[in-house]
């Protein structure tokens, strides 16, 4: 048996760990930002071992040229294919090369500057590199730089060539290898120039991506396994604010105009355009958008009022996946996760660190997974249901208690918004018979798309780190059940399959009563002293948790366990620490303003794994950086990520930073001796992990909208008929951000070049969303 995860390569992150099966299930998504500079995306499945390193099963290589050939995105079973080490490359090298010509006769000179994030090929995390040029049958190499994956090398190397080879076609090849001492060298990268080209541009210099050596990957035919995928590529160019802002307009108008709530407003539009598979990134989109224009509570009670005034059965009341029900649900998640977490996390945790057998279906339960009850022998079916009932109805009873419990911590935002729902709803059904239709609506989206989903799936909003297992899981999906009957307000008790739920109906409709009185709670709000956007005011802690503290500047540098236990605070304001969480704490504070840089640190500046550093500049513009260790590499992302979006729009951010941590009278990463030397590699901050807490980028989003739009517009001009005025004035705007973006498209097109700089970063932005399905051998 294996304990399978994957990791995945450009931005690293990786799954949890499914332990101790061949046939594992993630059904882990990711959003990844990417520099528009990147090339492939590599997927490698692991087998973890708790003592050692992990062992590599095999990976998956996937060119952005593959995944962007698919329109609606890859999603396939791919085998697994061998990993060869000298296809395991990585970095940039810096080198001018020129061909001279003389009197002295003719030469290639190759002058080596530089290299940054080699593979690292010793044990000890680093390298040994050194460069080597090569033409038809002439080479030359420059120097050894021991330990080091940043080399400089600041040398200049010549072939000396026959006149006869100047017709000549052939390719001047640039290889980079790691120096052994015993066995052979490994193999770096390489780069390659075509000789002709030397001809019409005599000097050639930048940085250049490191290759692999091109060899076939070994799928095994399968041996290895395979691997089951999603991957979409999302690739824009963002235009300047000014274009979007006809587009932000006719948005705005839809919901701040009563006398748009009528079929014909571009909102209403928007969403007949769009399609099912795309309306749940455009609720989000939407969110974000009028989040950012302090109208989100306006927006959702336009779609809620159309939602509400086209159902004439109220047992159909957001049913259906319409643009105002995927709404509601993004909205909960961008305002209400730390909320969630307040309330379900210590439950959560509870349930997993007890990890008991629980089970009520008579044709499930297994008698050899239950521990003895008694010393009278094996304990009997009724005895297991008894126990399992016992322990359901005391987790139930804490989730319901600590759900009626928070009427003040739930944003304002969305009790606000809950209000405005209710009130359409009354209106609508104001029966008699019909009197917990409002509360229904509520709840439906309060307890069935936003907690019971997160009960079941705790590690999908980031309540848990790894997922269930098996047993756990069961016990999860019971009480999911259990809170989605709660939400119903136990109207459906009794009429379903499961009647083996049977022993929770009492304390179900126990609670029902409890939940009213907090839907009433929950919506006794004055509108008009609640900012609508509360999720991204200064005070709320975006992350918080312990990590492991070293400051740069500290005298014990040299050693390993100089880092200490600290409990740090992000929000978009501060990122703050302390000893404890403890509100006595005396705590230590870094405005987010001077934040410079957030970056991974090499393992071998510590001797530490998933070591960040945050790196600062003060008001006299001294720098600063703080190192600090997290658990795994998961946390590791998202501490990066988390971060990097608080101080995204930061003027100060440095273009490169060093890797390494500078000790012994230089820098452990490009062995500079220059404490104030400029960094060895650049810095990434803009890319990062996509979720939730993603800041406003009404361009980005605004951008979005118009692709969506831009795909359906023959539906948008088959509505001319209809609505005239309003379709034209959509169409009008569609038609002529298209203009704008082939205008700048035609501007920005250039020749090819040799040598670009890789990787770098321009107002384009590339979007990968990655599922994981799973692993068979």
């Amino acid at each position: 048996m294996v304990s399978g995860k994957t990791e995945f390569h450009c931005n690293k992150g990786m799954t949890a760990t499914v332990w101790k099966n061949l046939n594992p299930f993630w059904g882990e998504e990711y959003t990844l930002h990417l520099p528009t500079g990147f090339h492939s995306l590599s997927f490698y499945v692991m087998d973890e071992d708790t003592i050692g390193h992990d062992d590599i099963i095999g990976k998956i290589s996937l060119s952005k040229d593959t995944i962007g050939a698919k329109v609606k995105g890859l999603d396939n079973w791919l085998n697994l294919t061998r990993v060869d080490p000298d296809e395991e490359v990585q970095g940039e090298i810096h080198f001018g090369l020129e061909l001279l010509r003389d009197a002295k006769g003719i030469g290639l000179r190759c002058h080596f500057i530089e290299a940054r994030d080699l593979a690292p090929r010793d044990i000890s995390g680093t390298s040994d590199p050194f460069a080597r040029i090569l033409f038809n049958n002439h080479s030359a190499e420059t120097s050894i730089i021991k330990k080091t994956r940043y080399p400089h090398w600041g040398e200049t190397l010549e072939l000396e060539l026959e006149t006869e080879e100047l017709s000549e076609g052939g390719t001047v090849t640039v290889e980079v290898w790691d120096w052994d001492r015993v066995g052979k060298n490994d193999f770096l990268g390489k780069v390659e120039i075509p000789f002709a080209c030397l001809h019409k541009t005599p000097l050639v210099q930048g940085w250049f991506r490191l290759l692999p050596l091109g060899n076939n990957e070994d799928d095994a035919g399968g041996k290895l396994g395979a691997l089951r995928l999603k991957v979409r590529l999302v690739e824009d160019h963002i235009l300047p604010s000014m274009y979007y802002q006809p587009l932000i307009d006719l948005l705005v108008q839809s919901v701040i105009s009563p006398a748009e709530v009528e079929d014909g407003s571009p909102l209403t539009m928007l969403e007949e355009v769009t399609t099912v598979e795309s309306r749940q990134d455009v609720a989000m989109t939407l969110v974000k958008i009028y989040l950012g224009q302090g109208l989100v509570v306006p927006f959702l009670d336009y779609l809620n009022t159309r939602e509400v005034n086209h159902t004439l059965d109220p047992n159909t009341l957001f049913r259906s996946n319409s643009l105002a029900s995927k709404a509601m649900e993004q909205f909960m998640k961008a305002v209400g996760m730390l909320y969630l977490h307040e309330v379900l996390k210590p439950i959560i945790n509870r349930i997993f660190e007890e990890k008991k057998y629980i089970e009520l279906d008579p044709c499930k339960i297994d008698l050899n997974r239950t521990r003895r009850i008694s010393f009278k022998g094996a304990v009997s079916e009724a005895e297991v249901r008894e126990s399992s009932v016992e322990m359901l109805q005391g987790y139930l009873s804490n989730i319901v208690e600590s759900i009626i419990g928070s009427v003040t911590q739930c944003p304002p935002v969305m009790r606000v918004a809950f209000k405005q729902l209710h009130k359409r709803v009354e209106e609508q059904f104001p029966e008699p018979e019909n009197e917990d239709v409002k509360y229904l609506a509520i709840s439906g989206f309060f307890f069935l798309r936003f907690l019971a989903p997160a009960i079941l799936t705790p590690k999908l909003f980031h309540l848990r780190d790894q997922h269930a297992d098996t047993r756990t899981s069961r016990t999860l999906l019971l009480l999911a059940k259990a809170v989605q009957s709660v939400g119903n307000l136990g109207l459906q008790l009794g009429h379903g399959k499961e009647l083996w739920m049977e022993p929770l109906h009492p304390i179900i409709l126990y609670s029902v009563a409890s939940v009213k009185d907090f839907l009433d709670k929950l919506i006794d709000i004055d509108m008009s002293e609640v900012p609508q956007r509360a999720v991204f005011l200064p005070s709320v802690t975006v992350k918080e948790g312990y990590l492991q503290k070293h400051k740069a500047e500290s005298p014990q540098l040299l050693s390993r366990f100089s880092f200490k236990k600290r409990y740090f605070w992000l929000s978009s304001e501060t990122l703050s620490y302390a000893k404890t969480p403890d509100p006595w704490q005396v705590r230590s504070s870094i405005p987010i303003q001077c934040v410079c840089a957030v970056e991974r640190v090499d393992e071998n500046a510590f001797q530490q794994q998933h070591v960040l550093q945050v790196v600062t500049q003060d008001n006299d513009g001294q720098m600063h950086t703080i190192y600090t260790q997290c658990k795994n590499v998961n946390e590791l992302n998202q501490w990066l990520s988390a971060i990097r979006k608080a101080s995204i729009y930061n003027r100060r951010m440095l273009p490169s930073f060093h890797p390494g941590a500078y000790r012994s009278g230089k820098w452990t990463c490009c062995l500079q001796a220059d404490r104030a030397t400029s960094g060895c590699s650049r810095t990434h901050s803009a890319v990062t992990l996509g979720d939730w807490s993603d800041p406003l980028d009404p361009d980005a989003e605004t951008q979005t909208i118009y692709k969506q739009l831009l795909q359906g517009r023959d539906k948008l001009r088959s509505l001319l008929k209809h609505r005239q005025a309003a379709a034209v004035r959509l169409l009008g705007v569609v038609l002529d951000l298209e203009q704008a973006h082939a205008t700048f498209q035609r501007q920005e097109r250039i020749g090819p070049s040799l040598g670009p700089e890789p990787g770098s970063e321009g107002e384009s932005s590339v979007l990968y969303q990655t599922q994981w399905s799973r692993k068979t051998k």
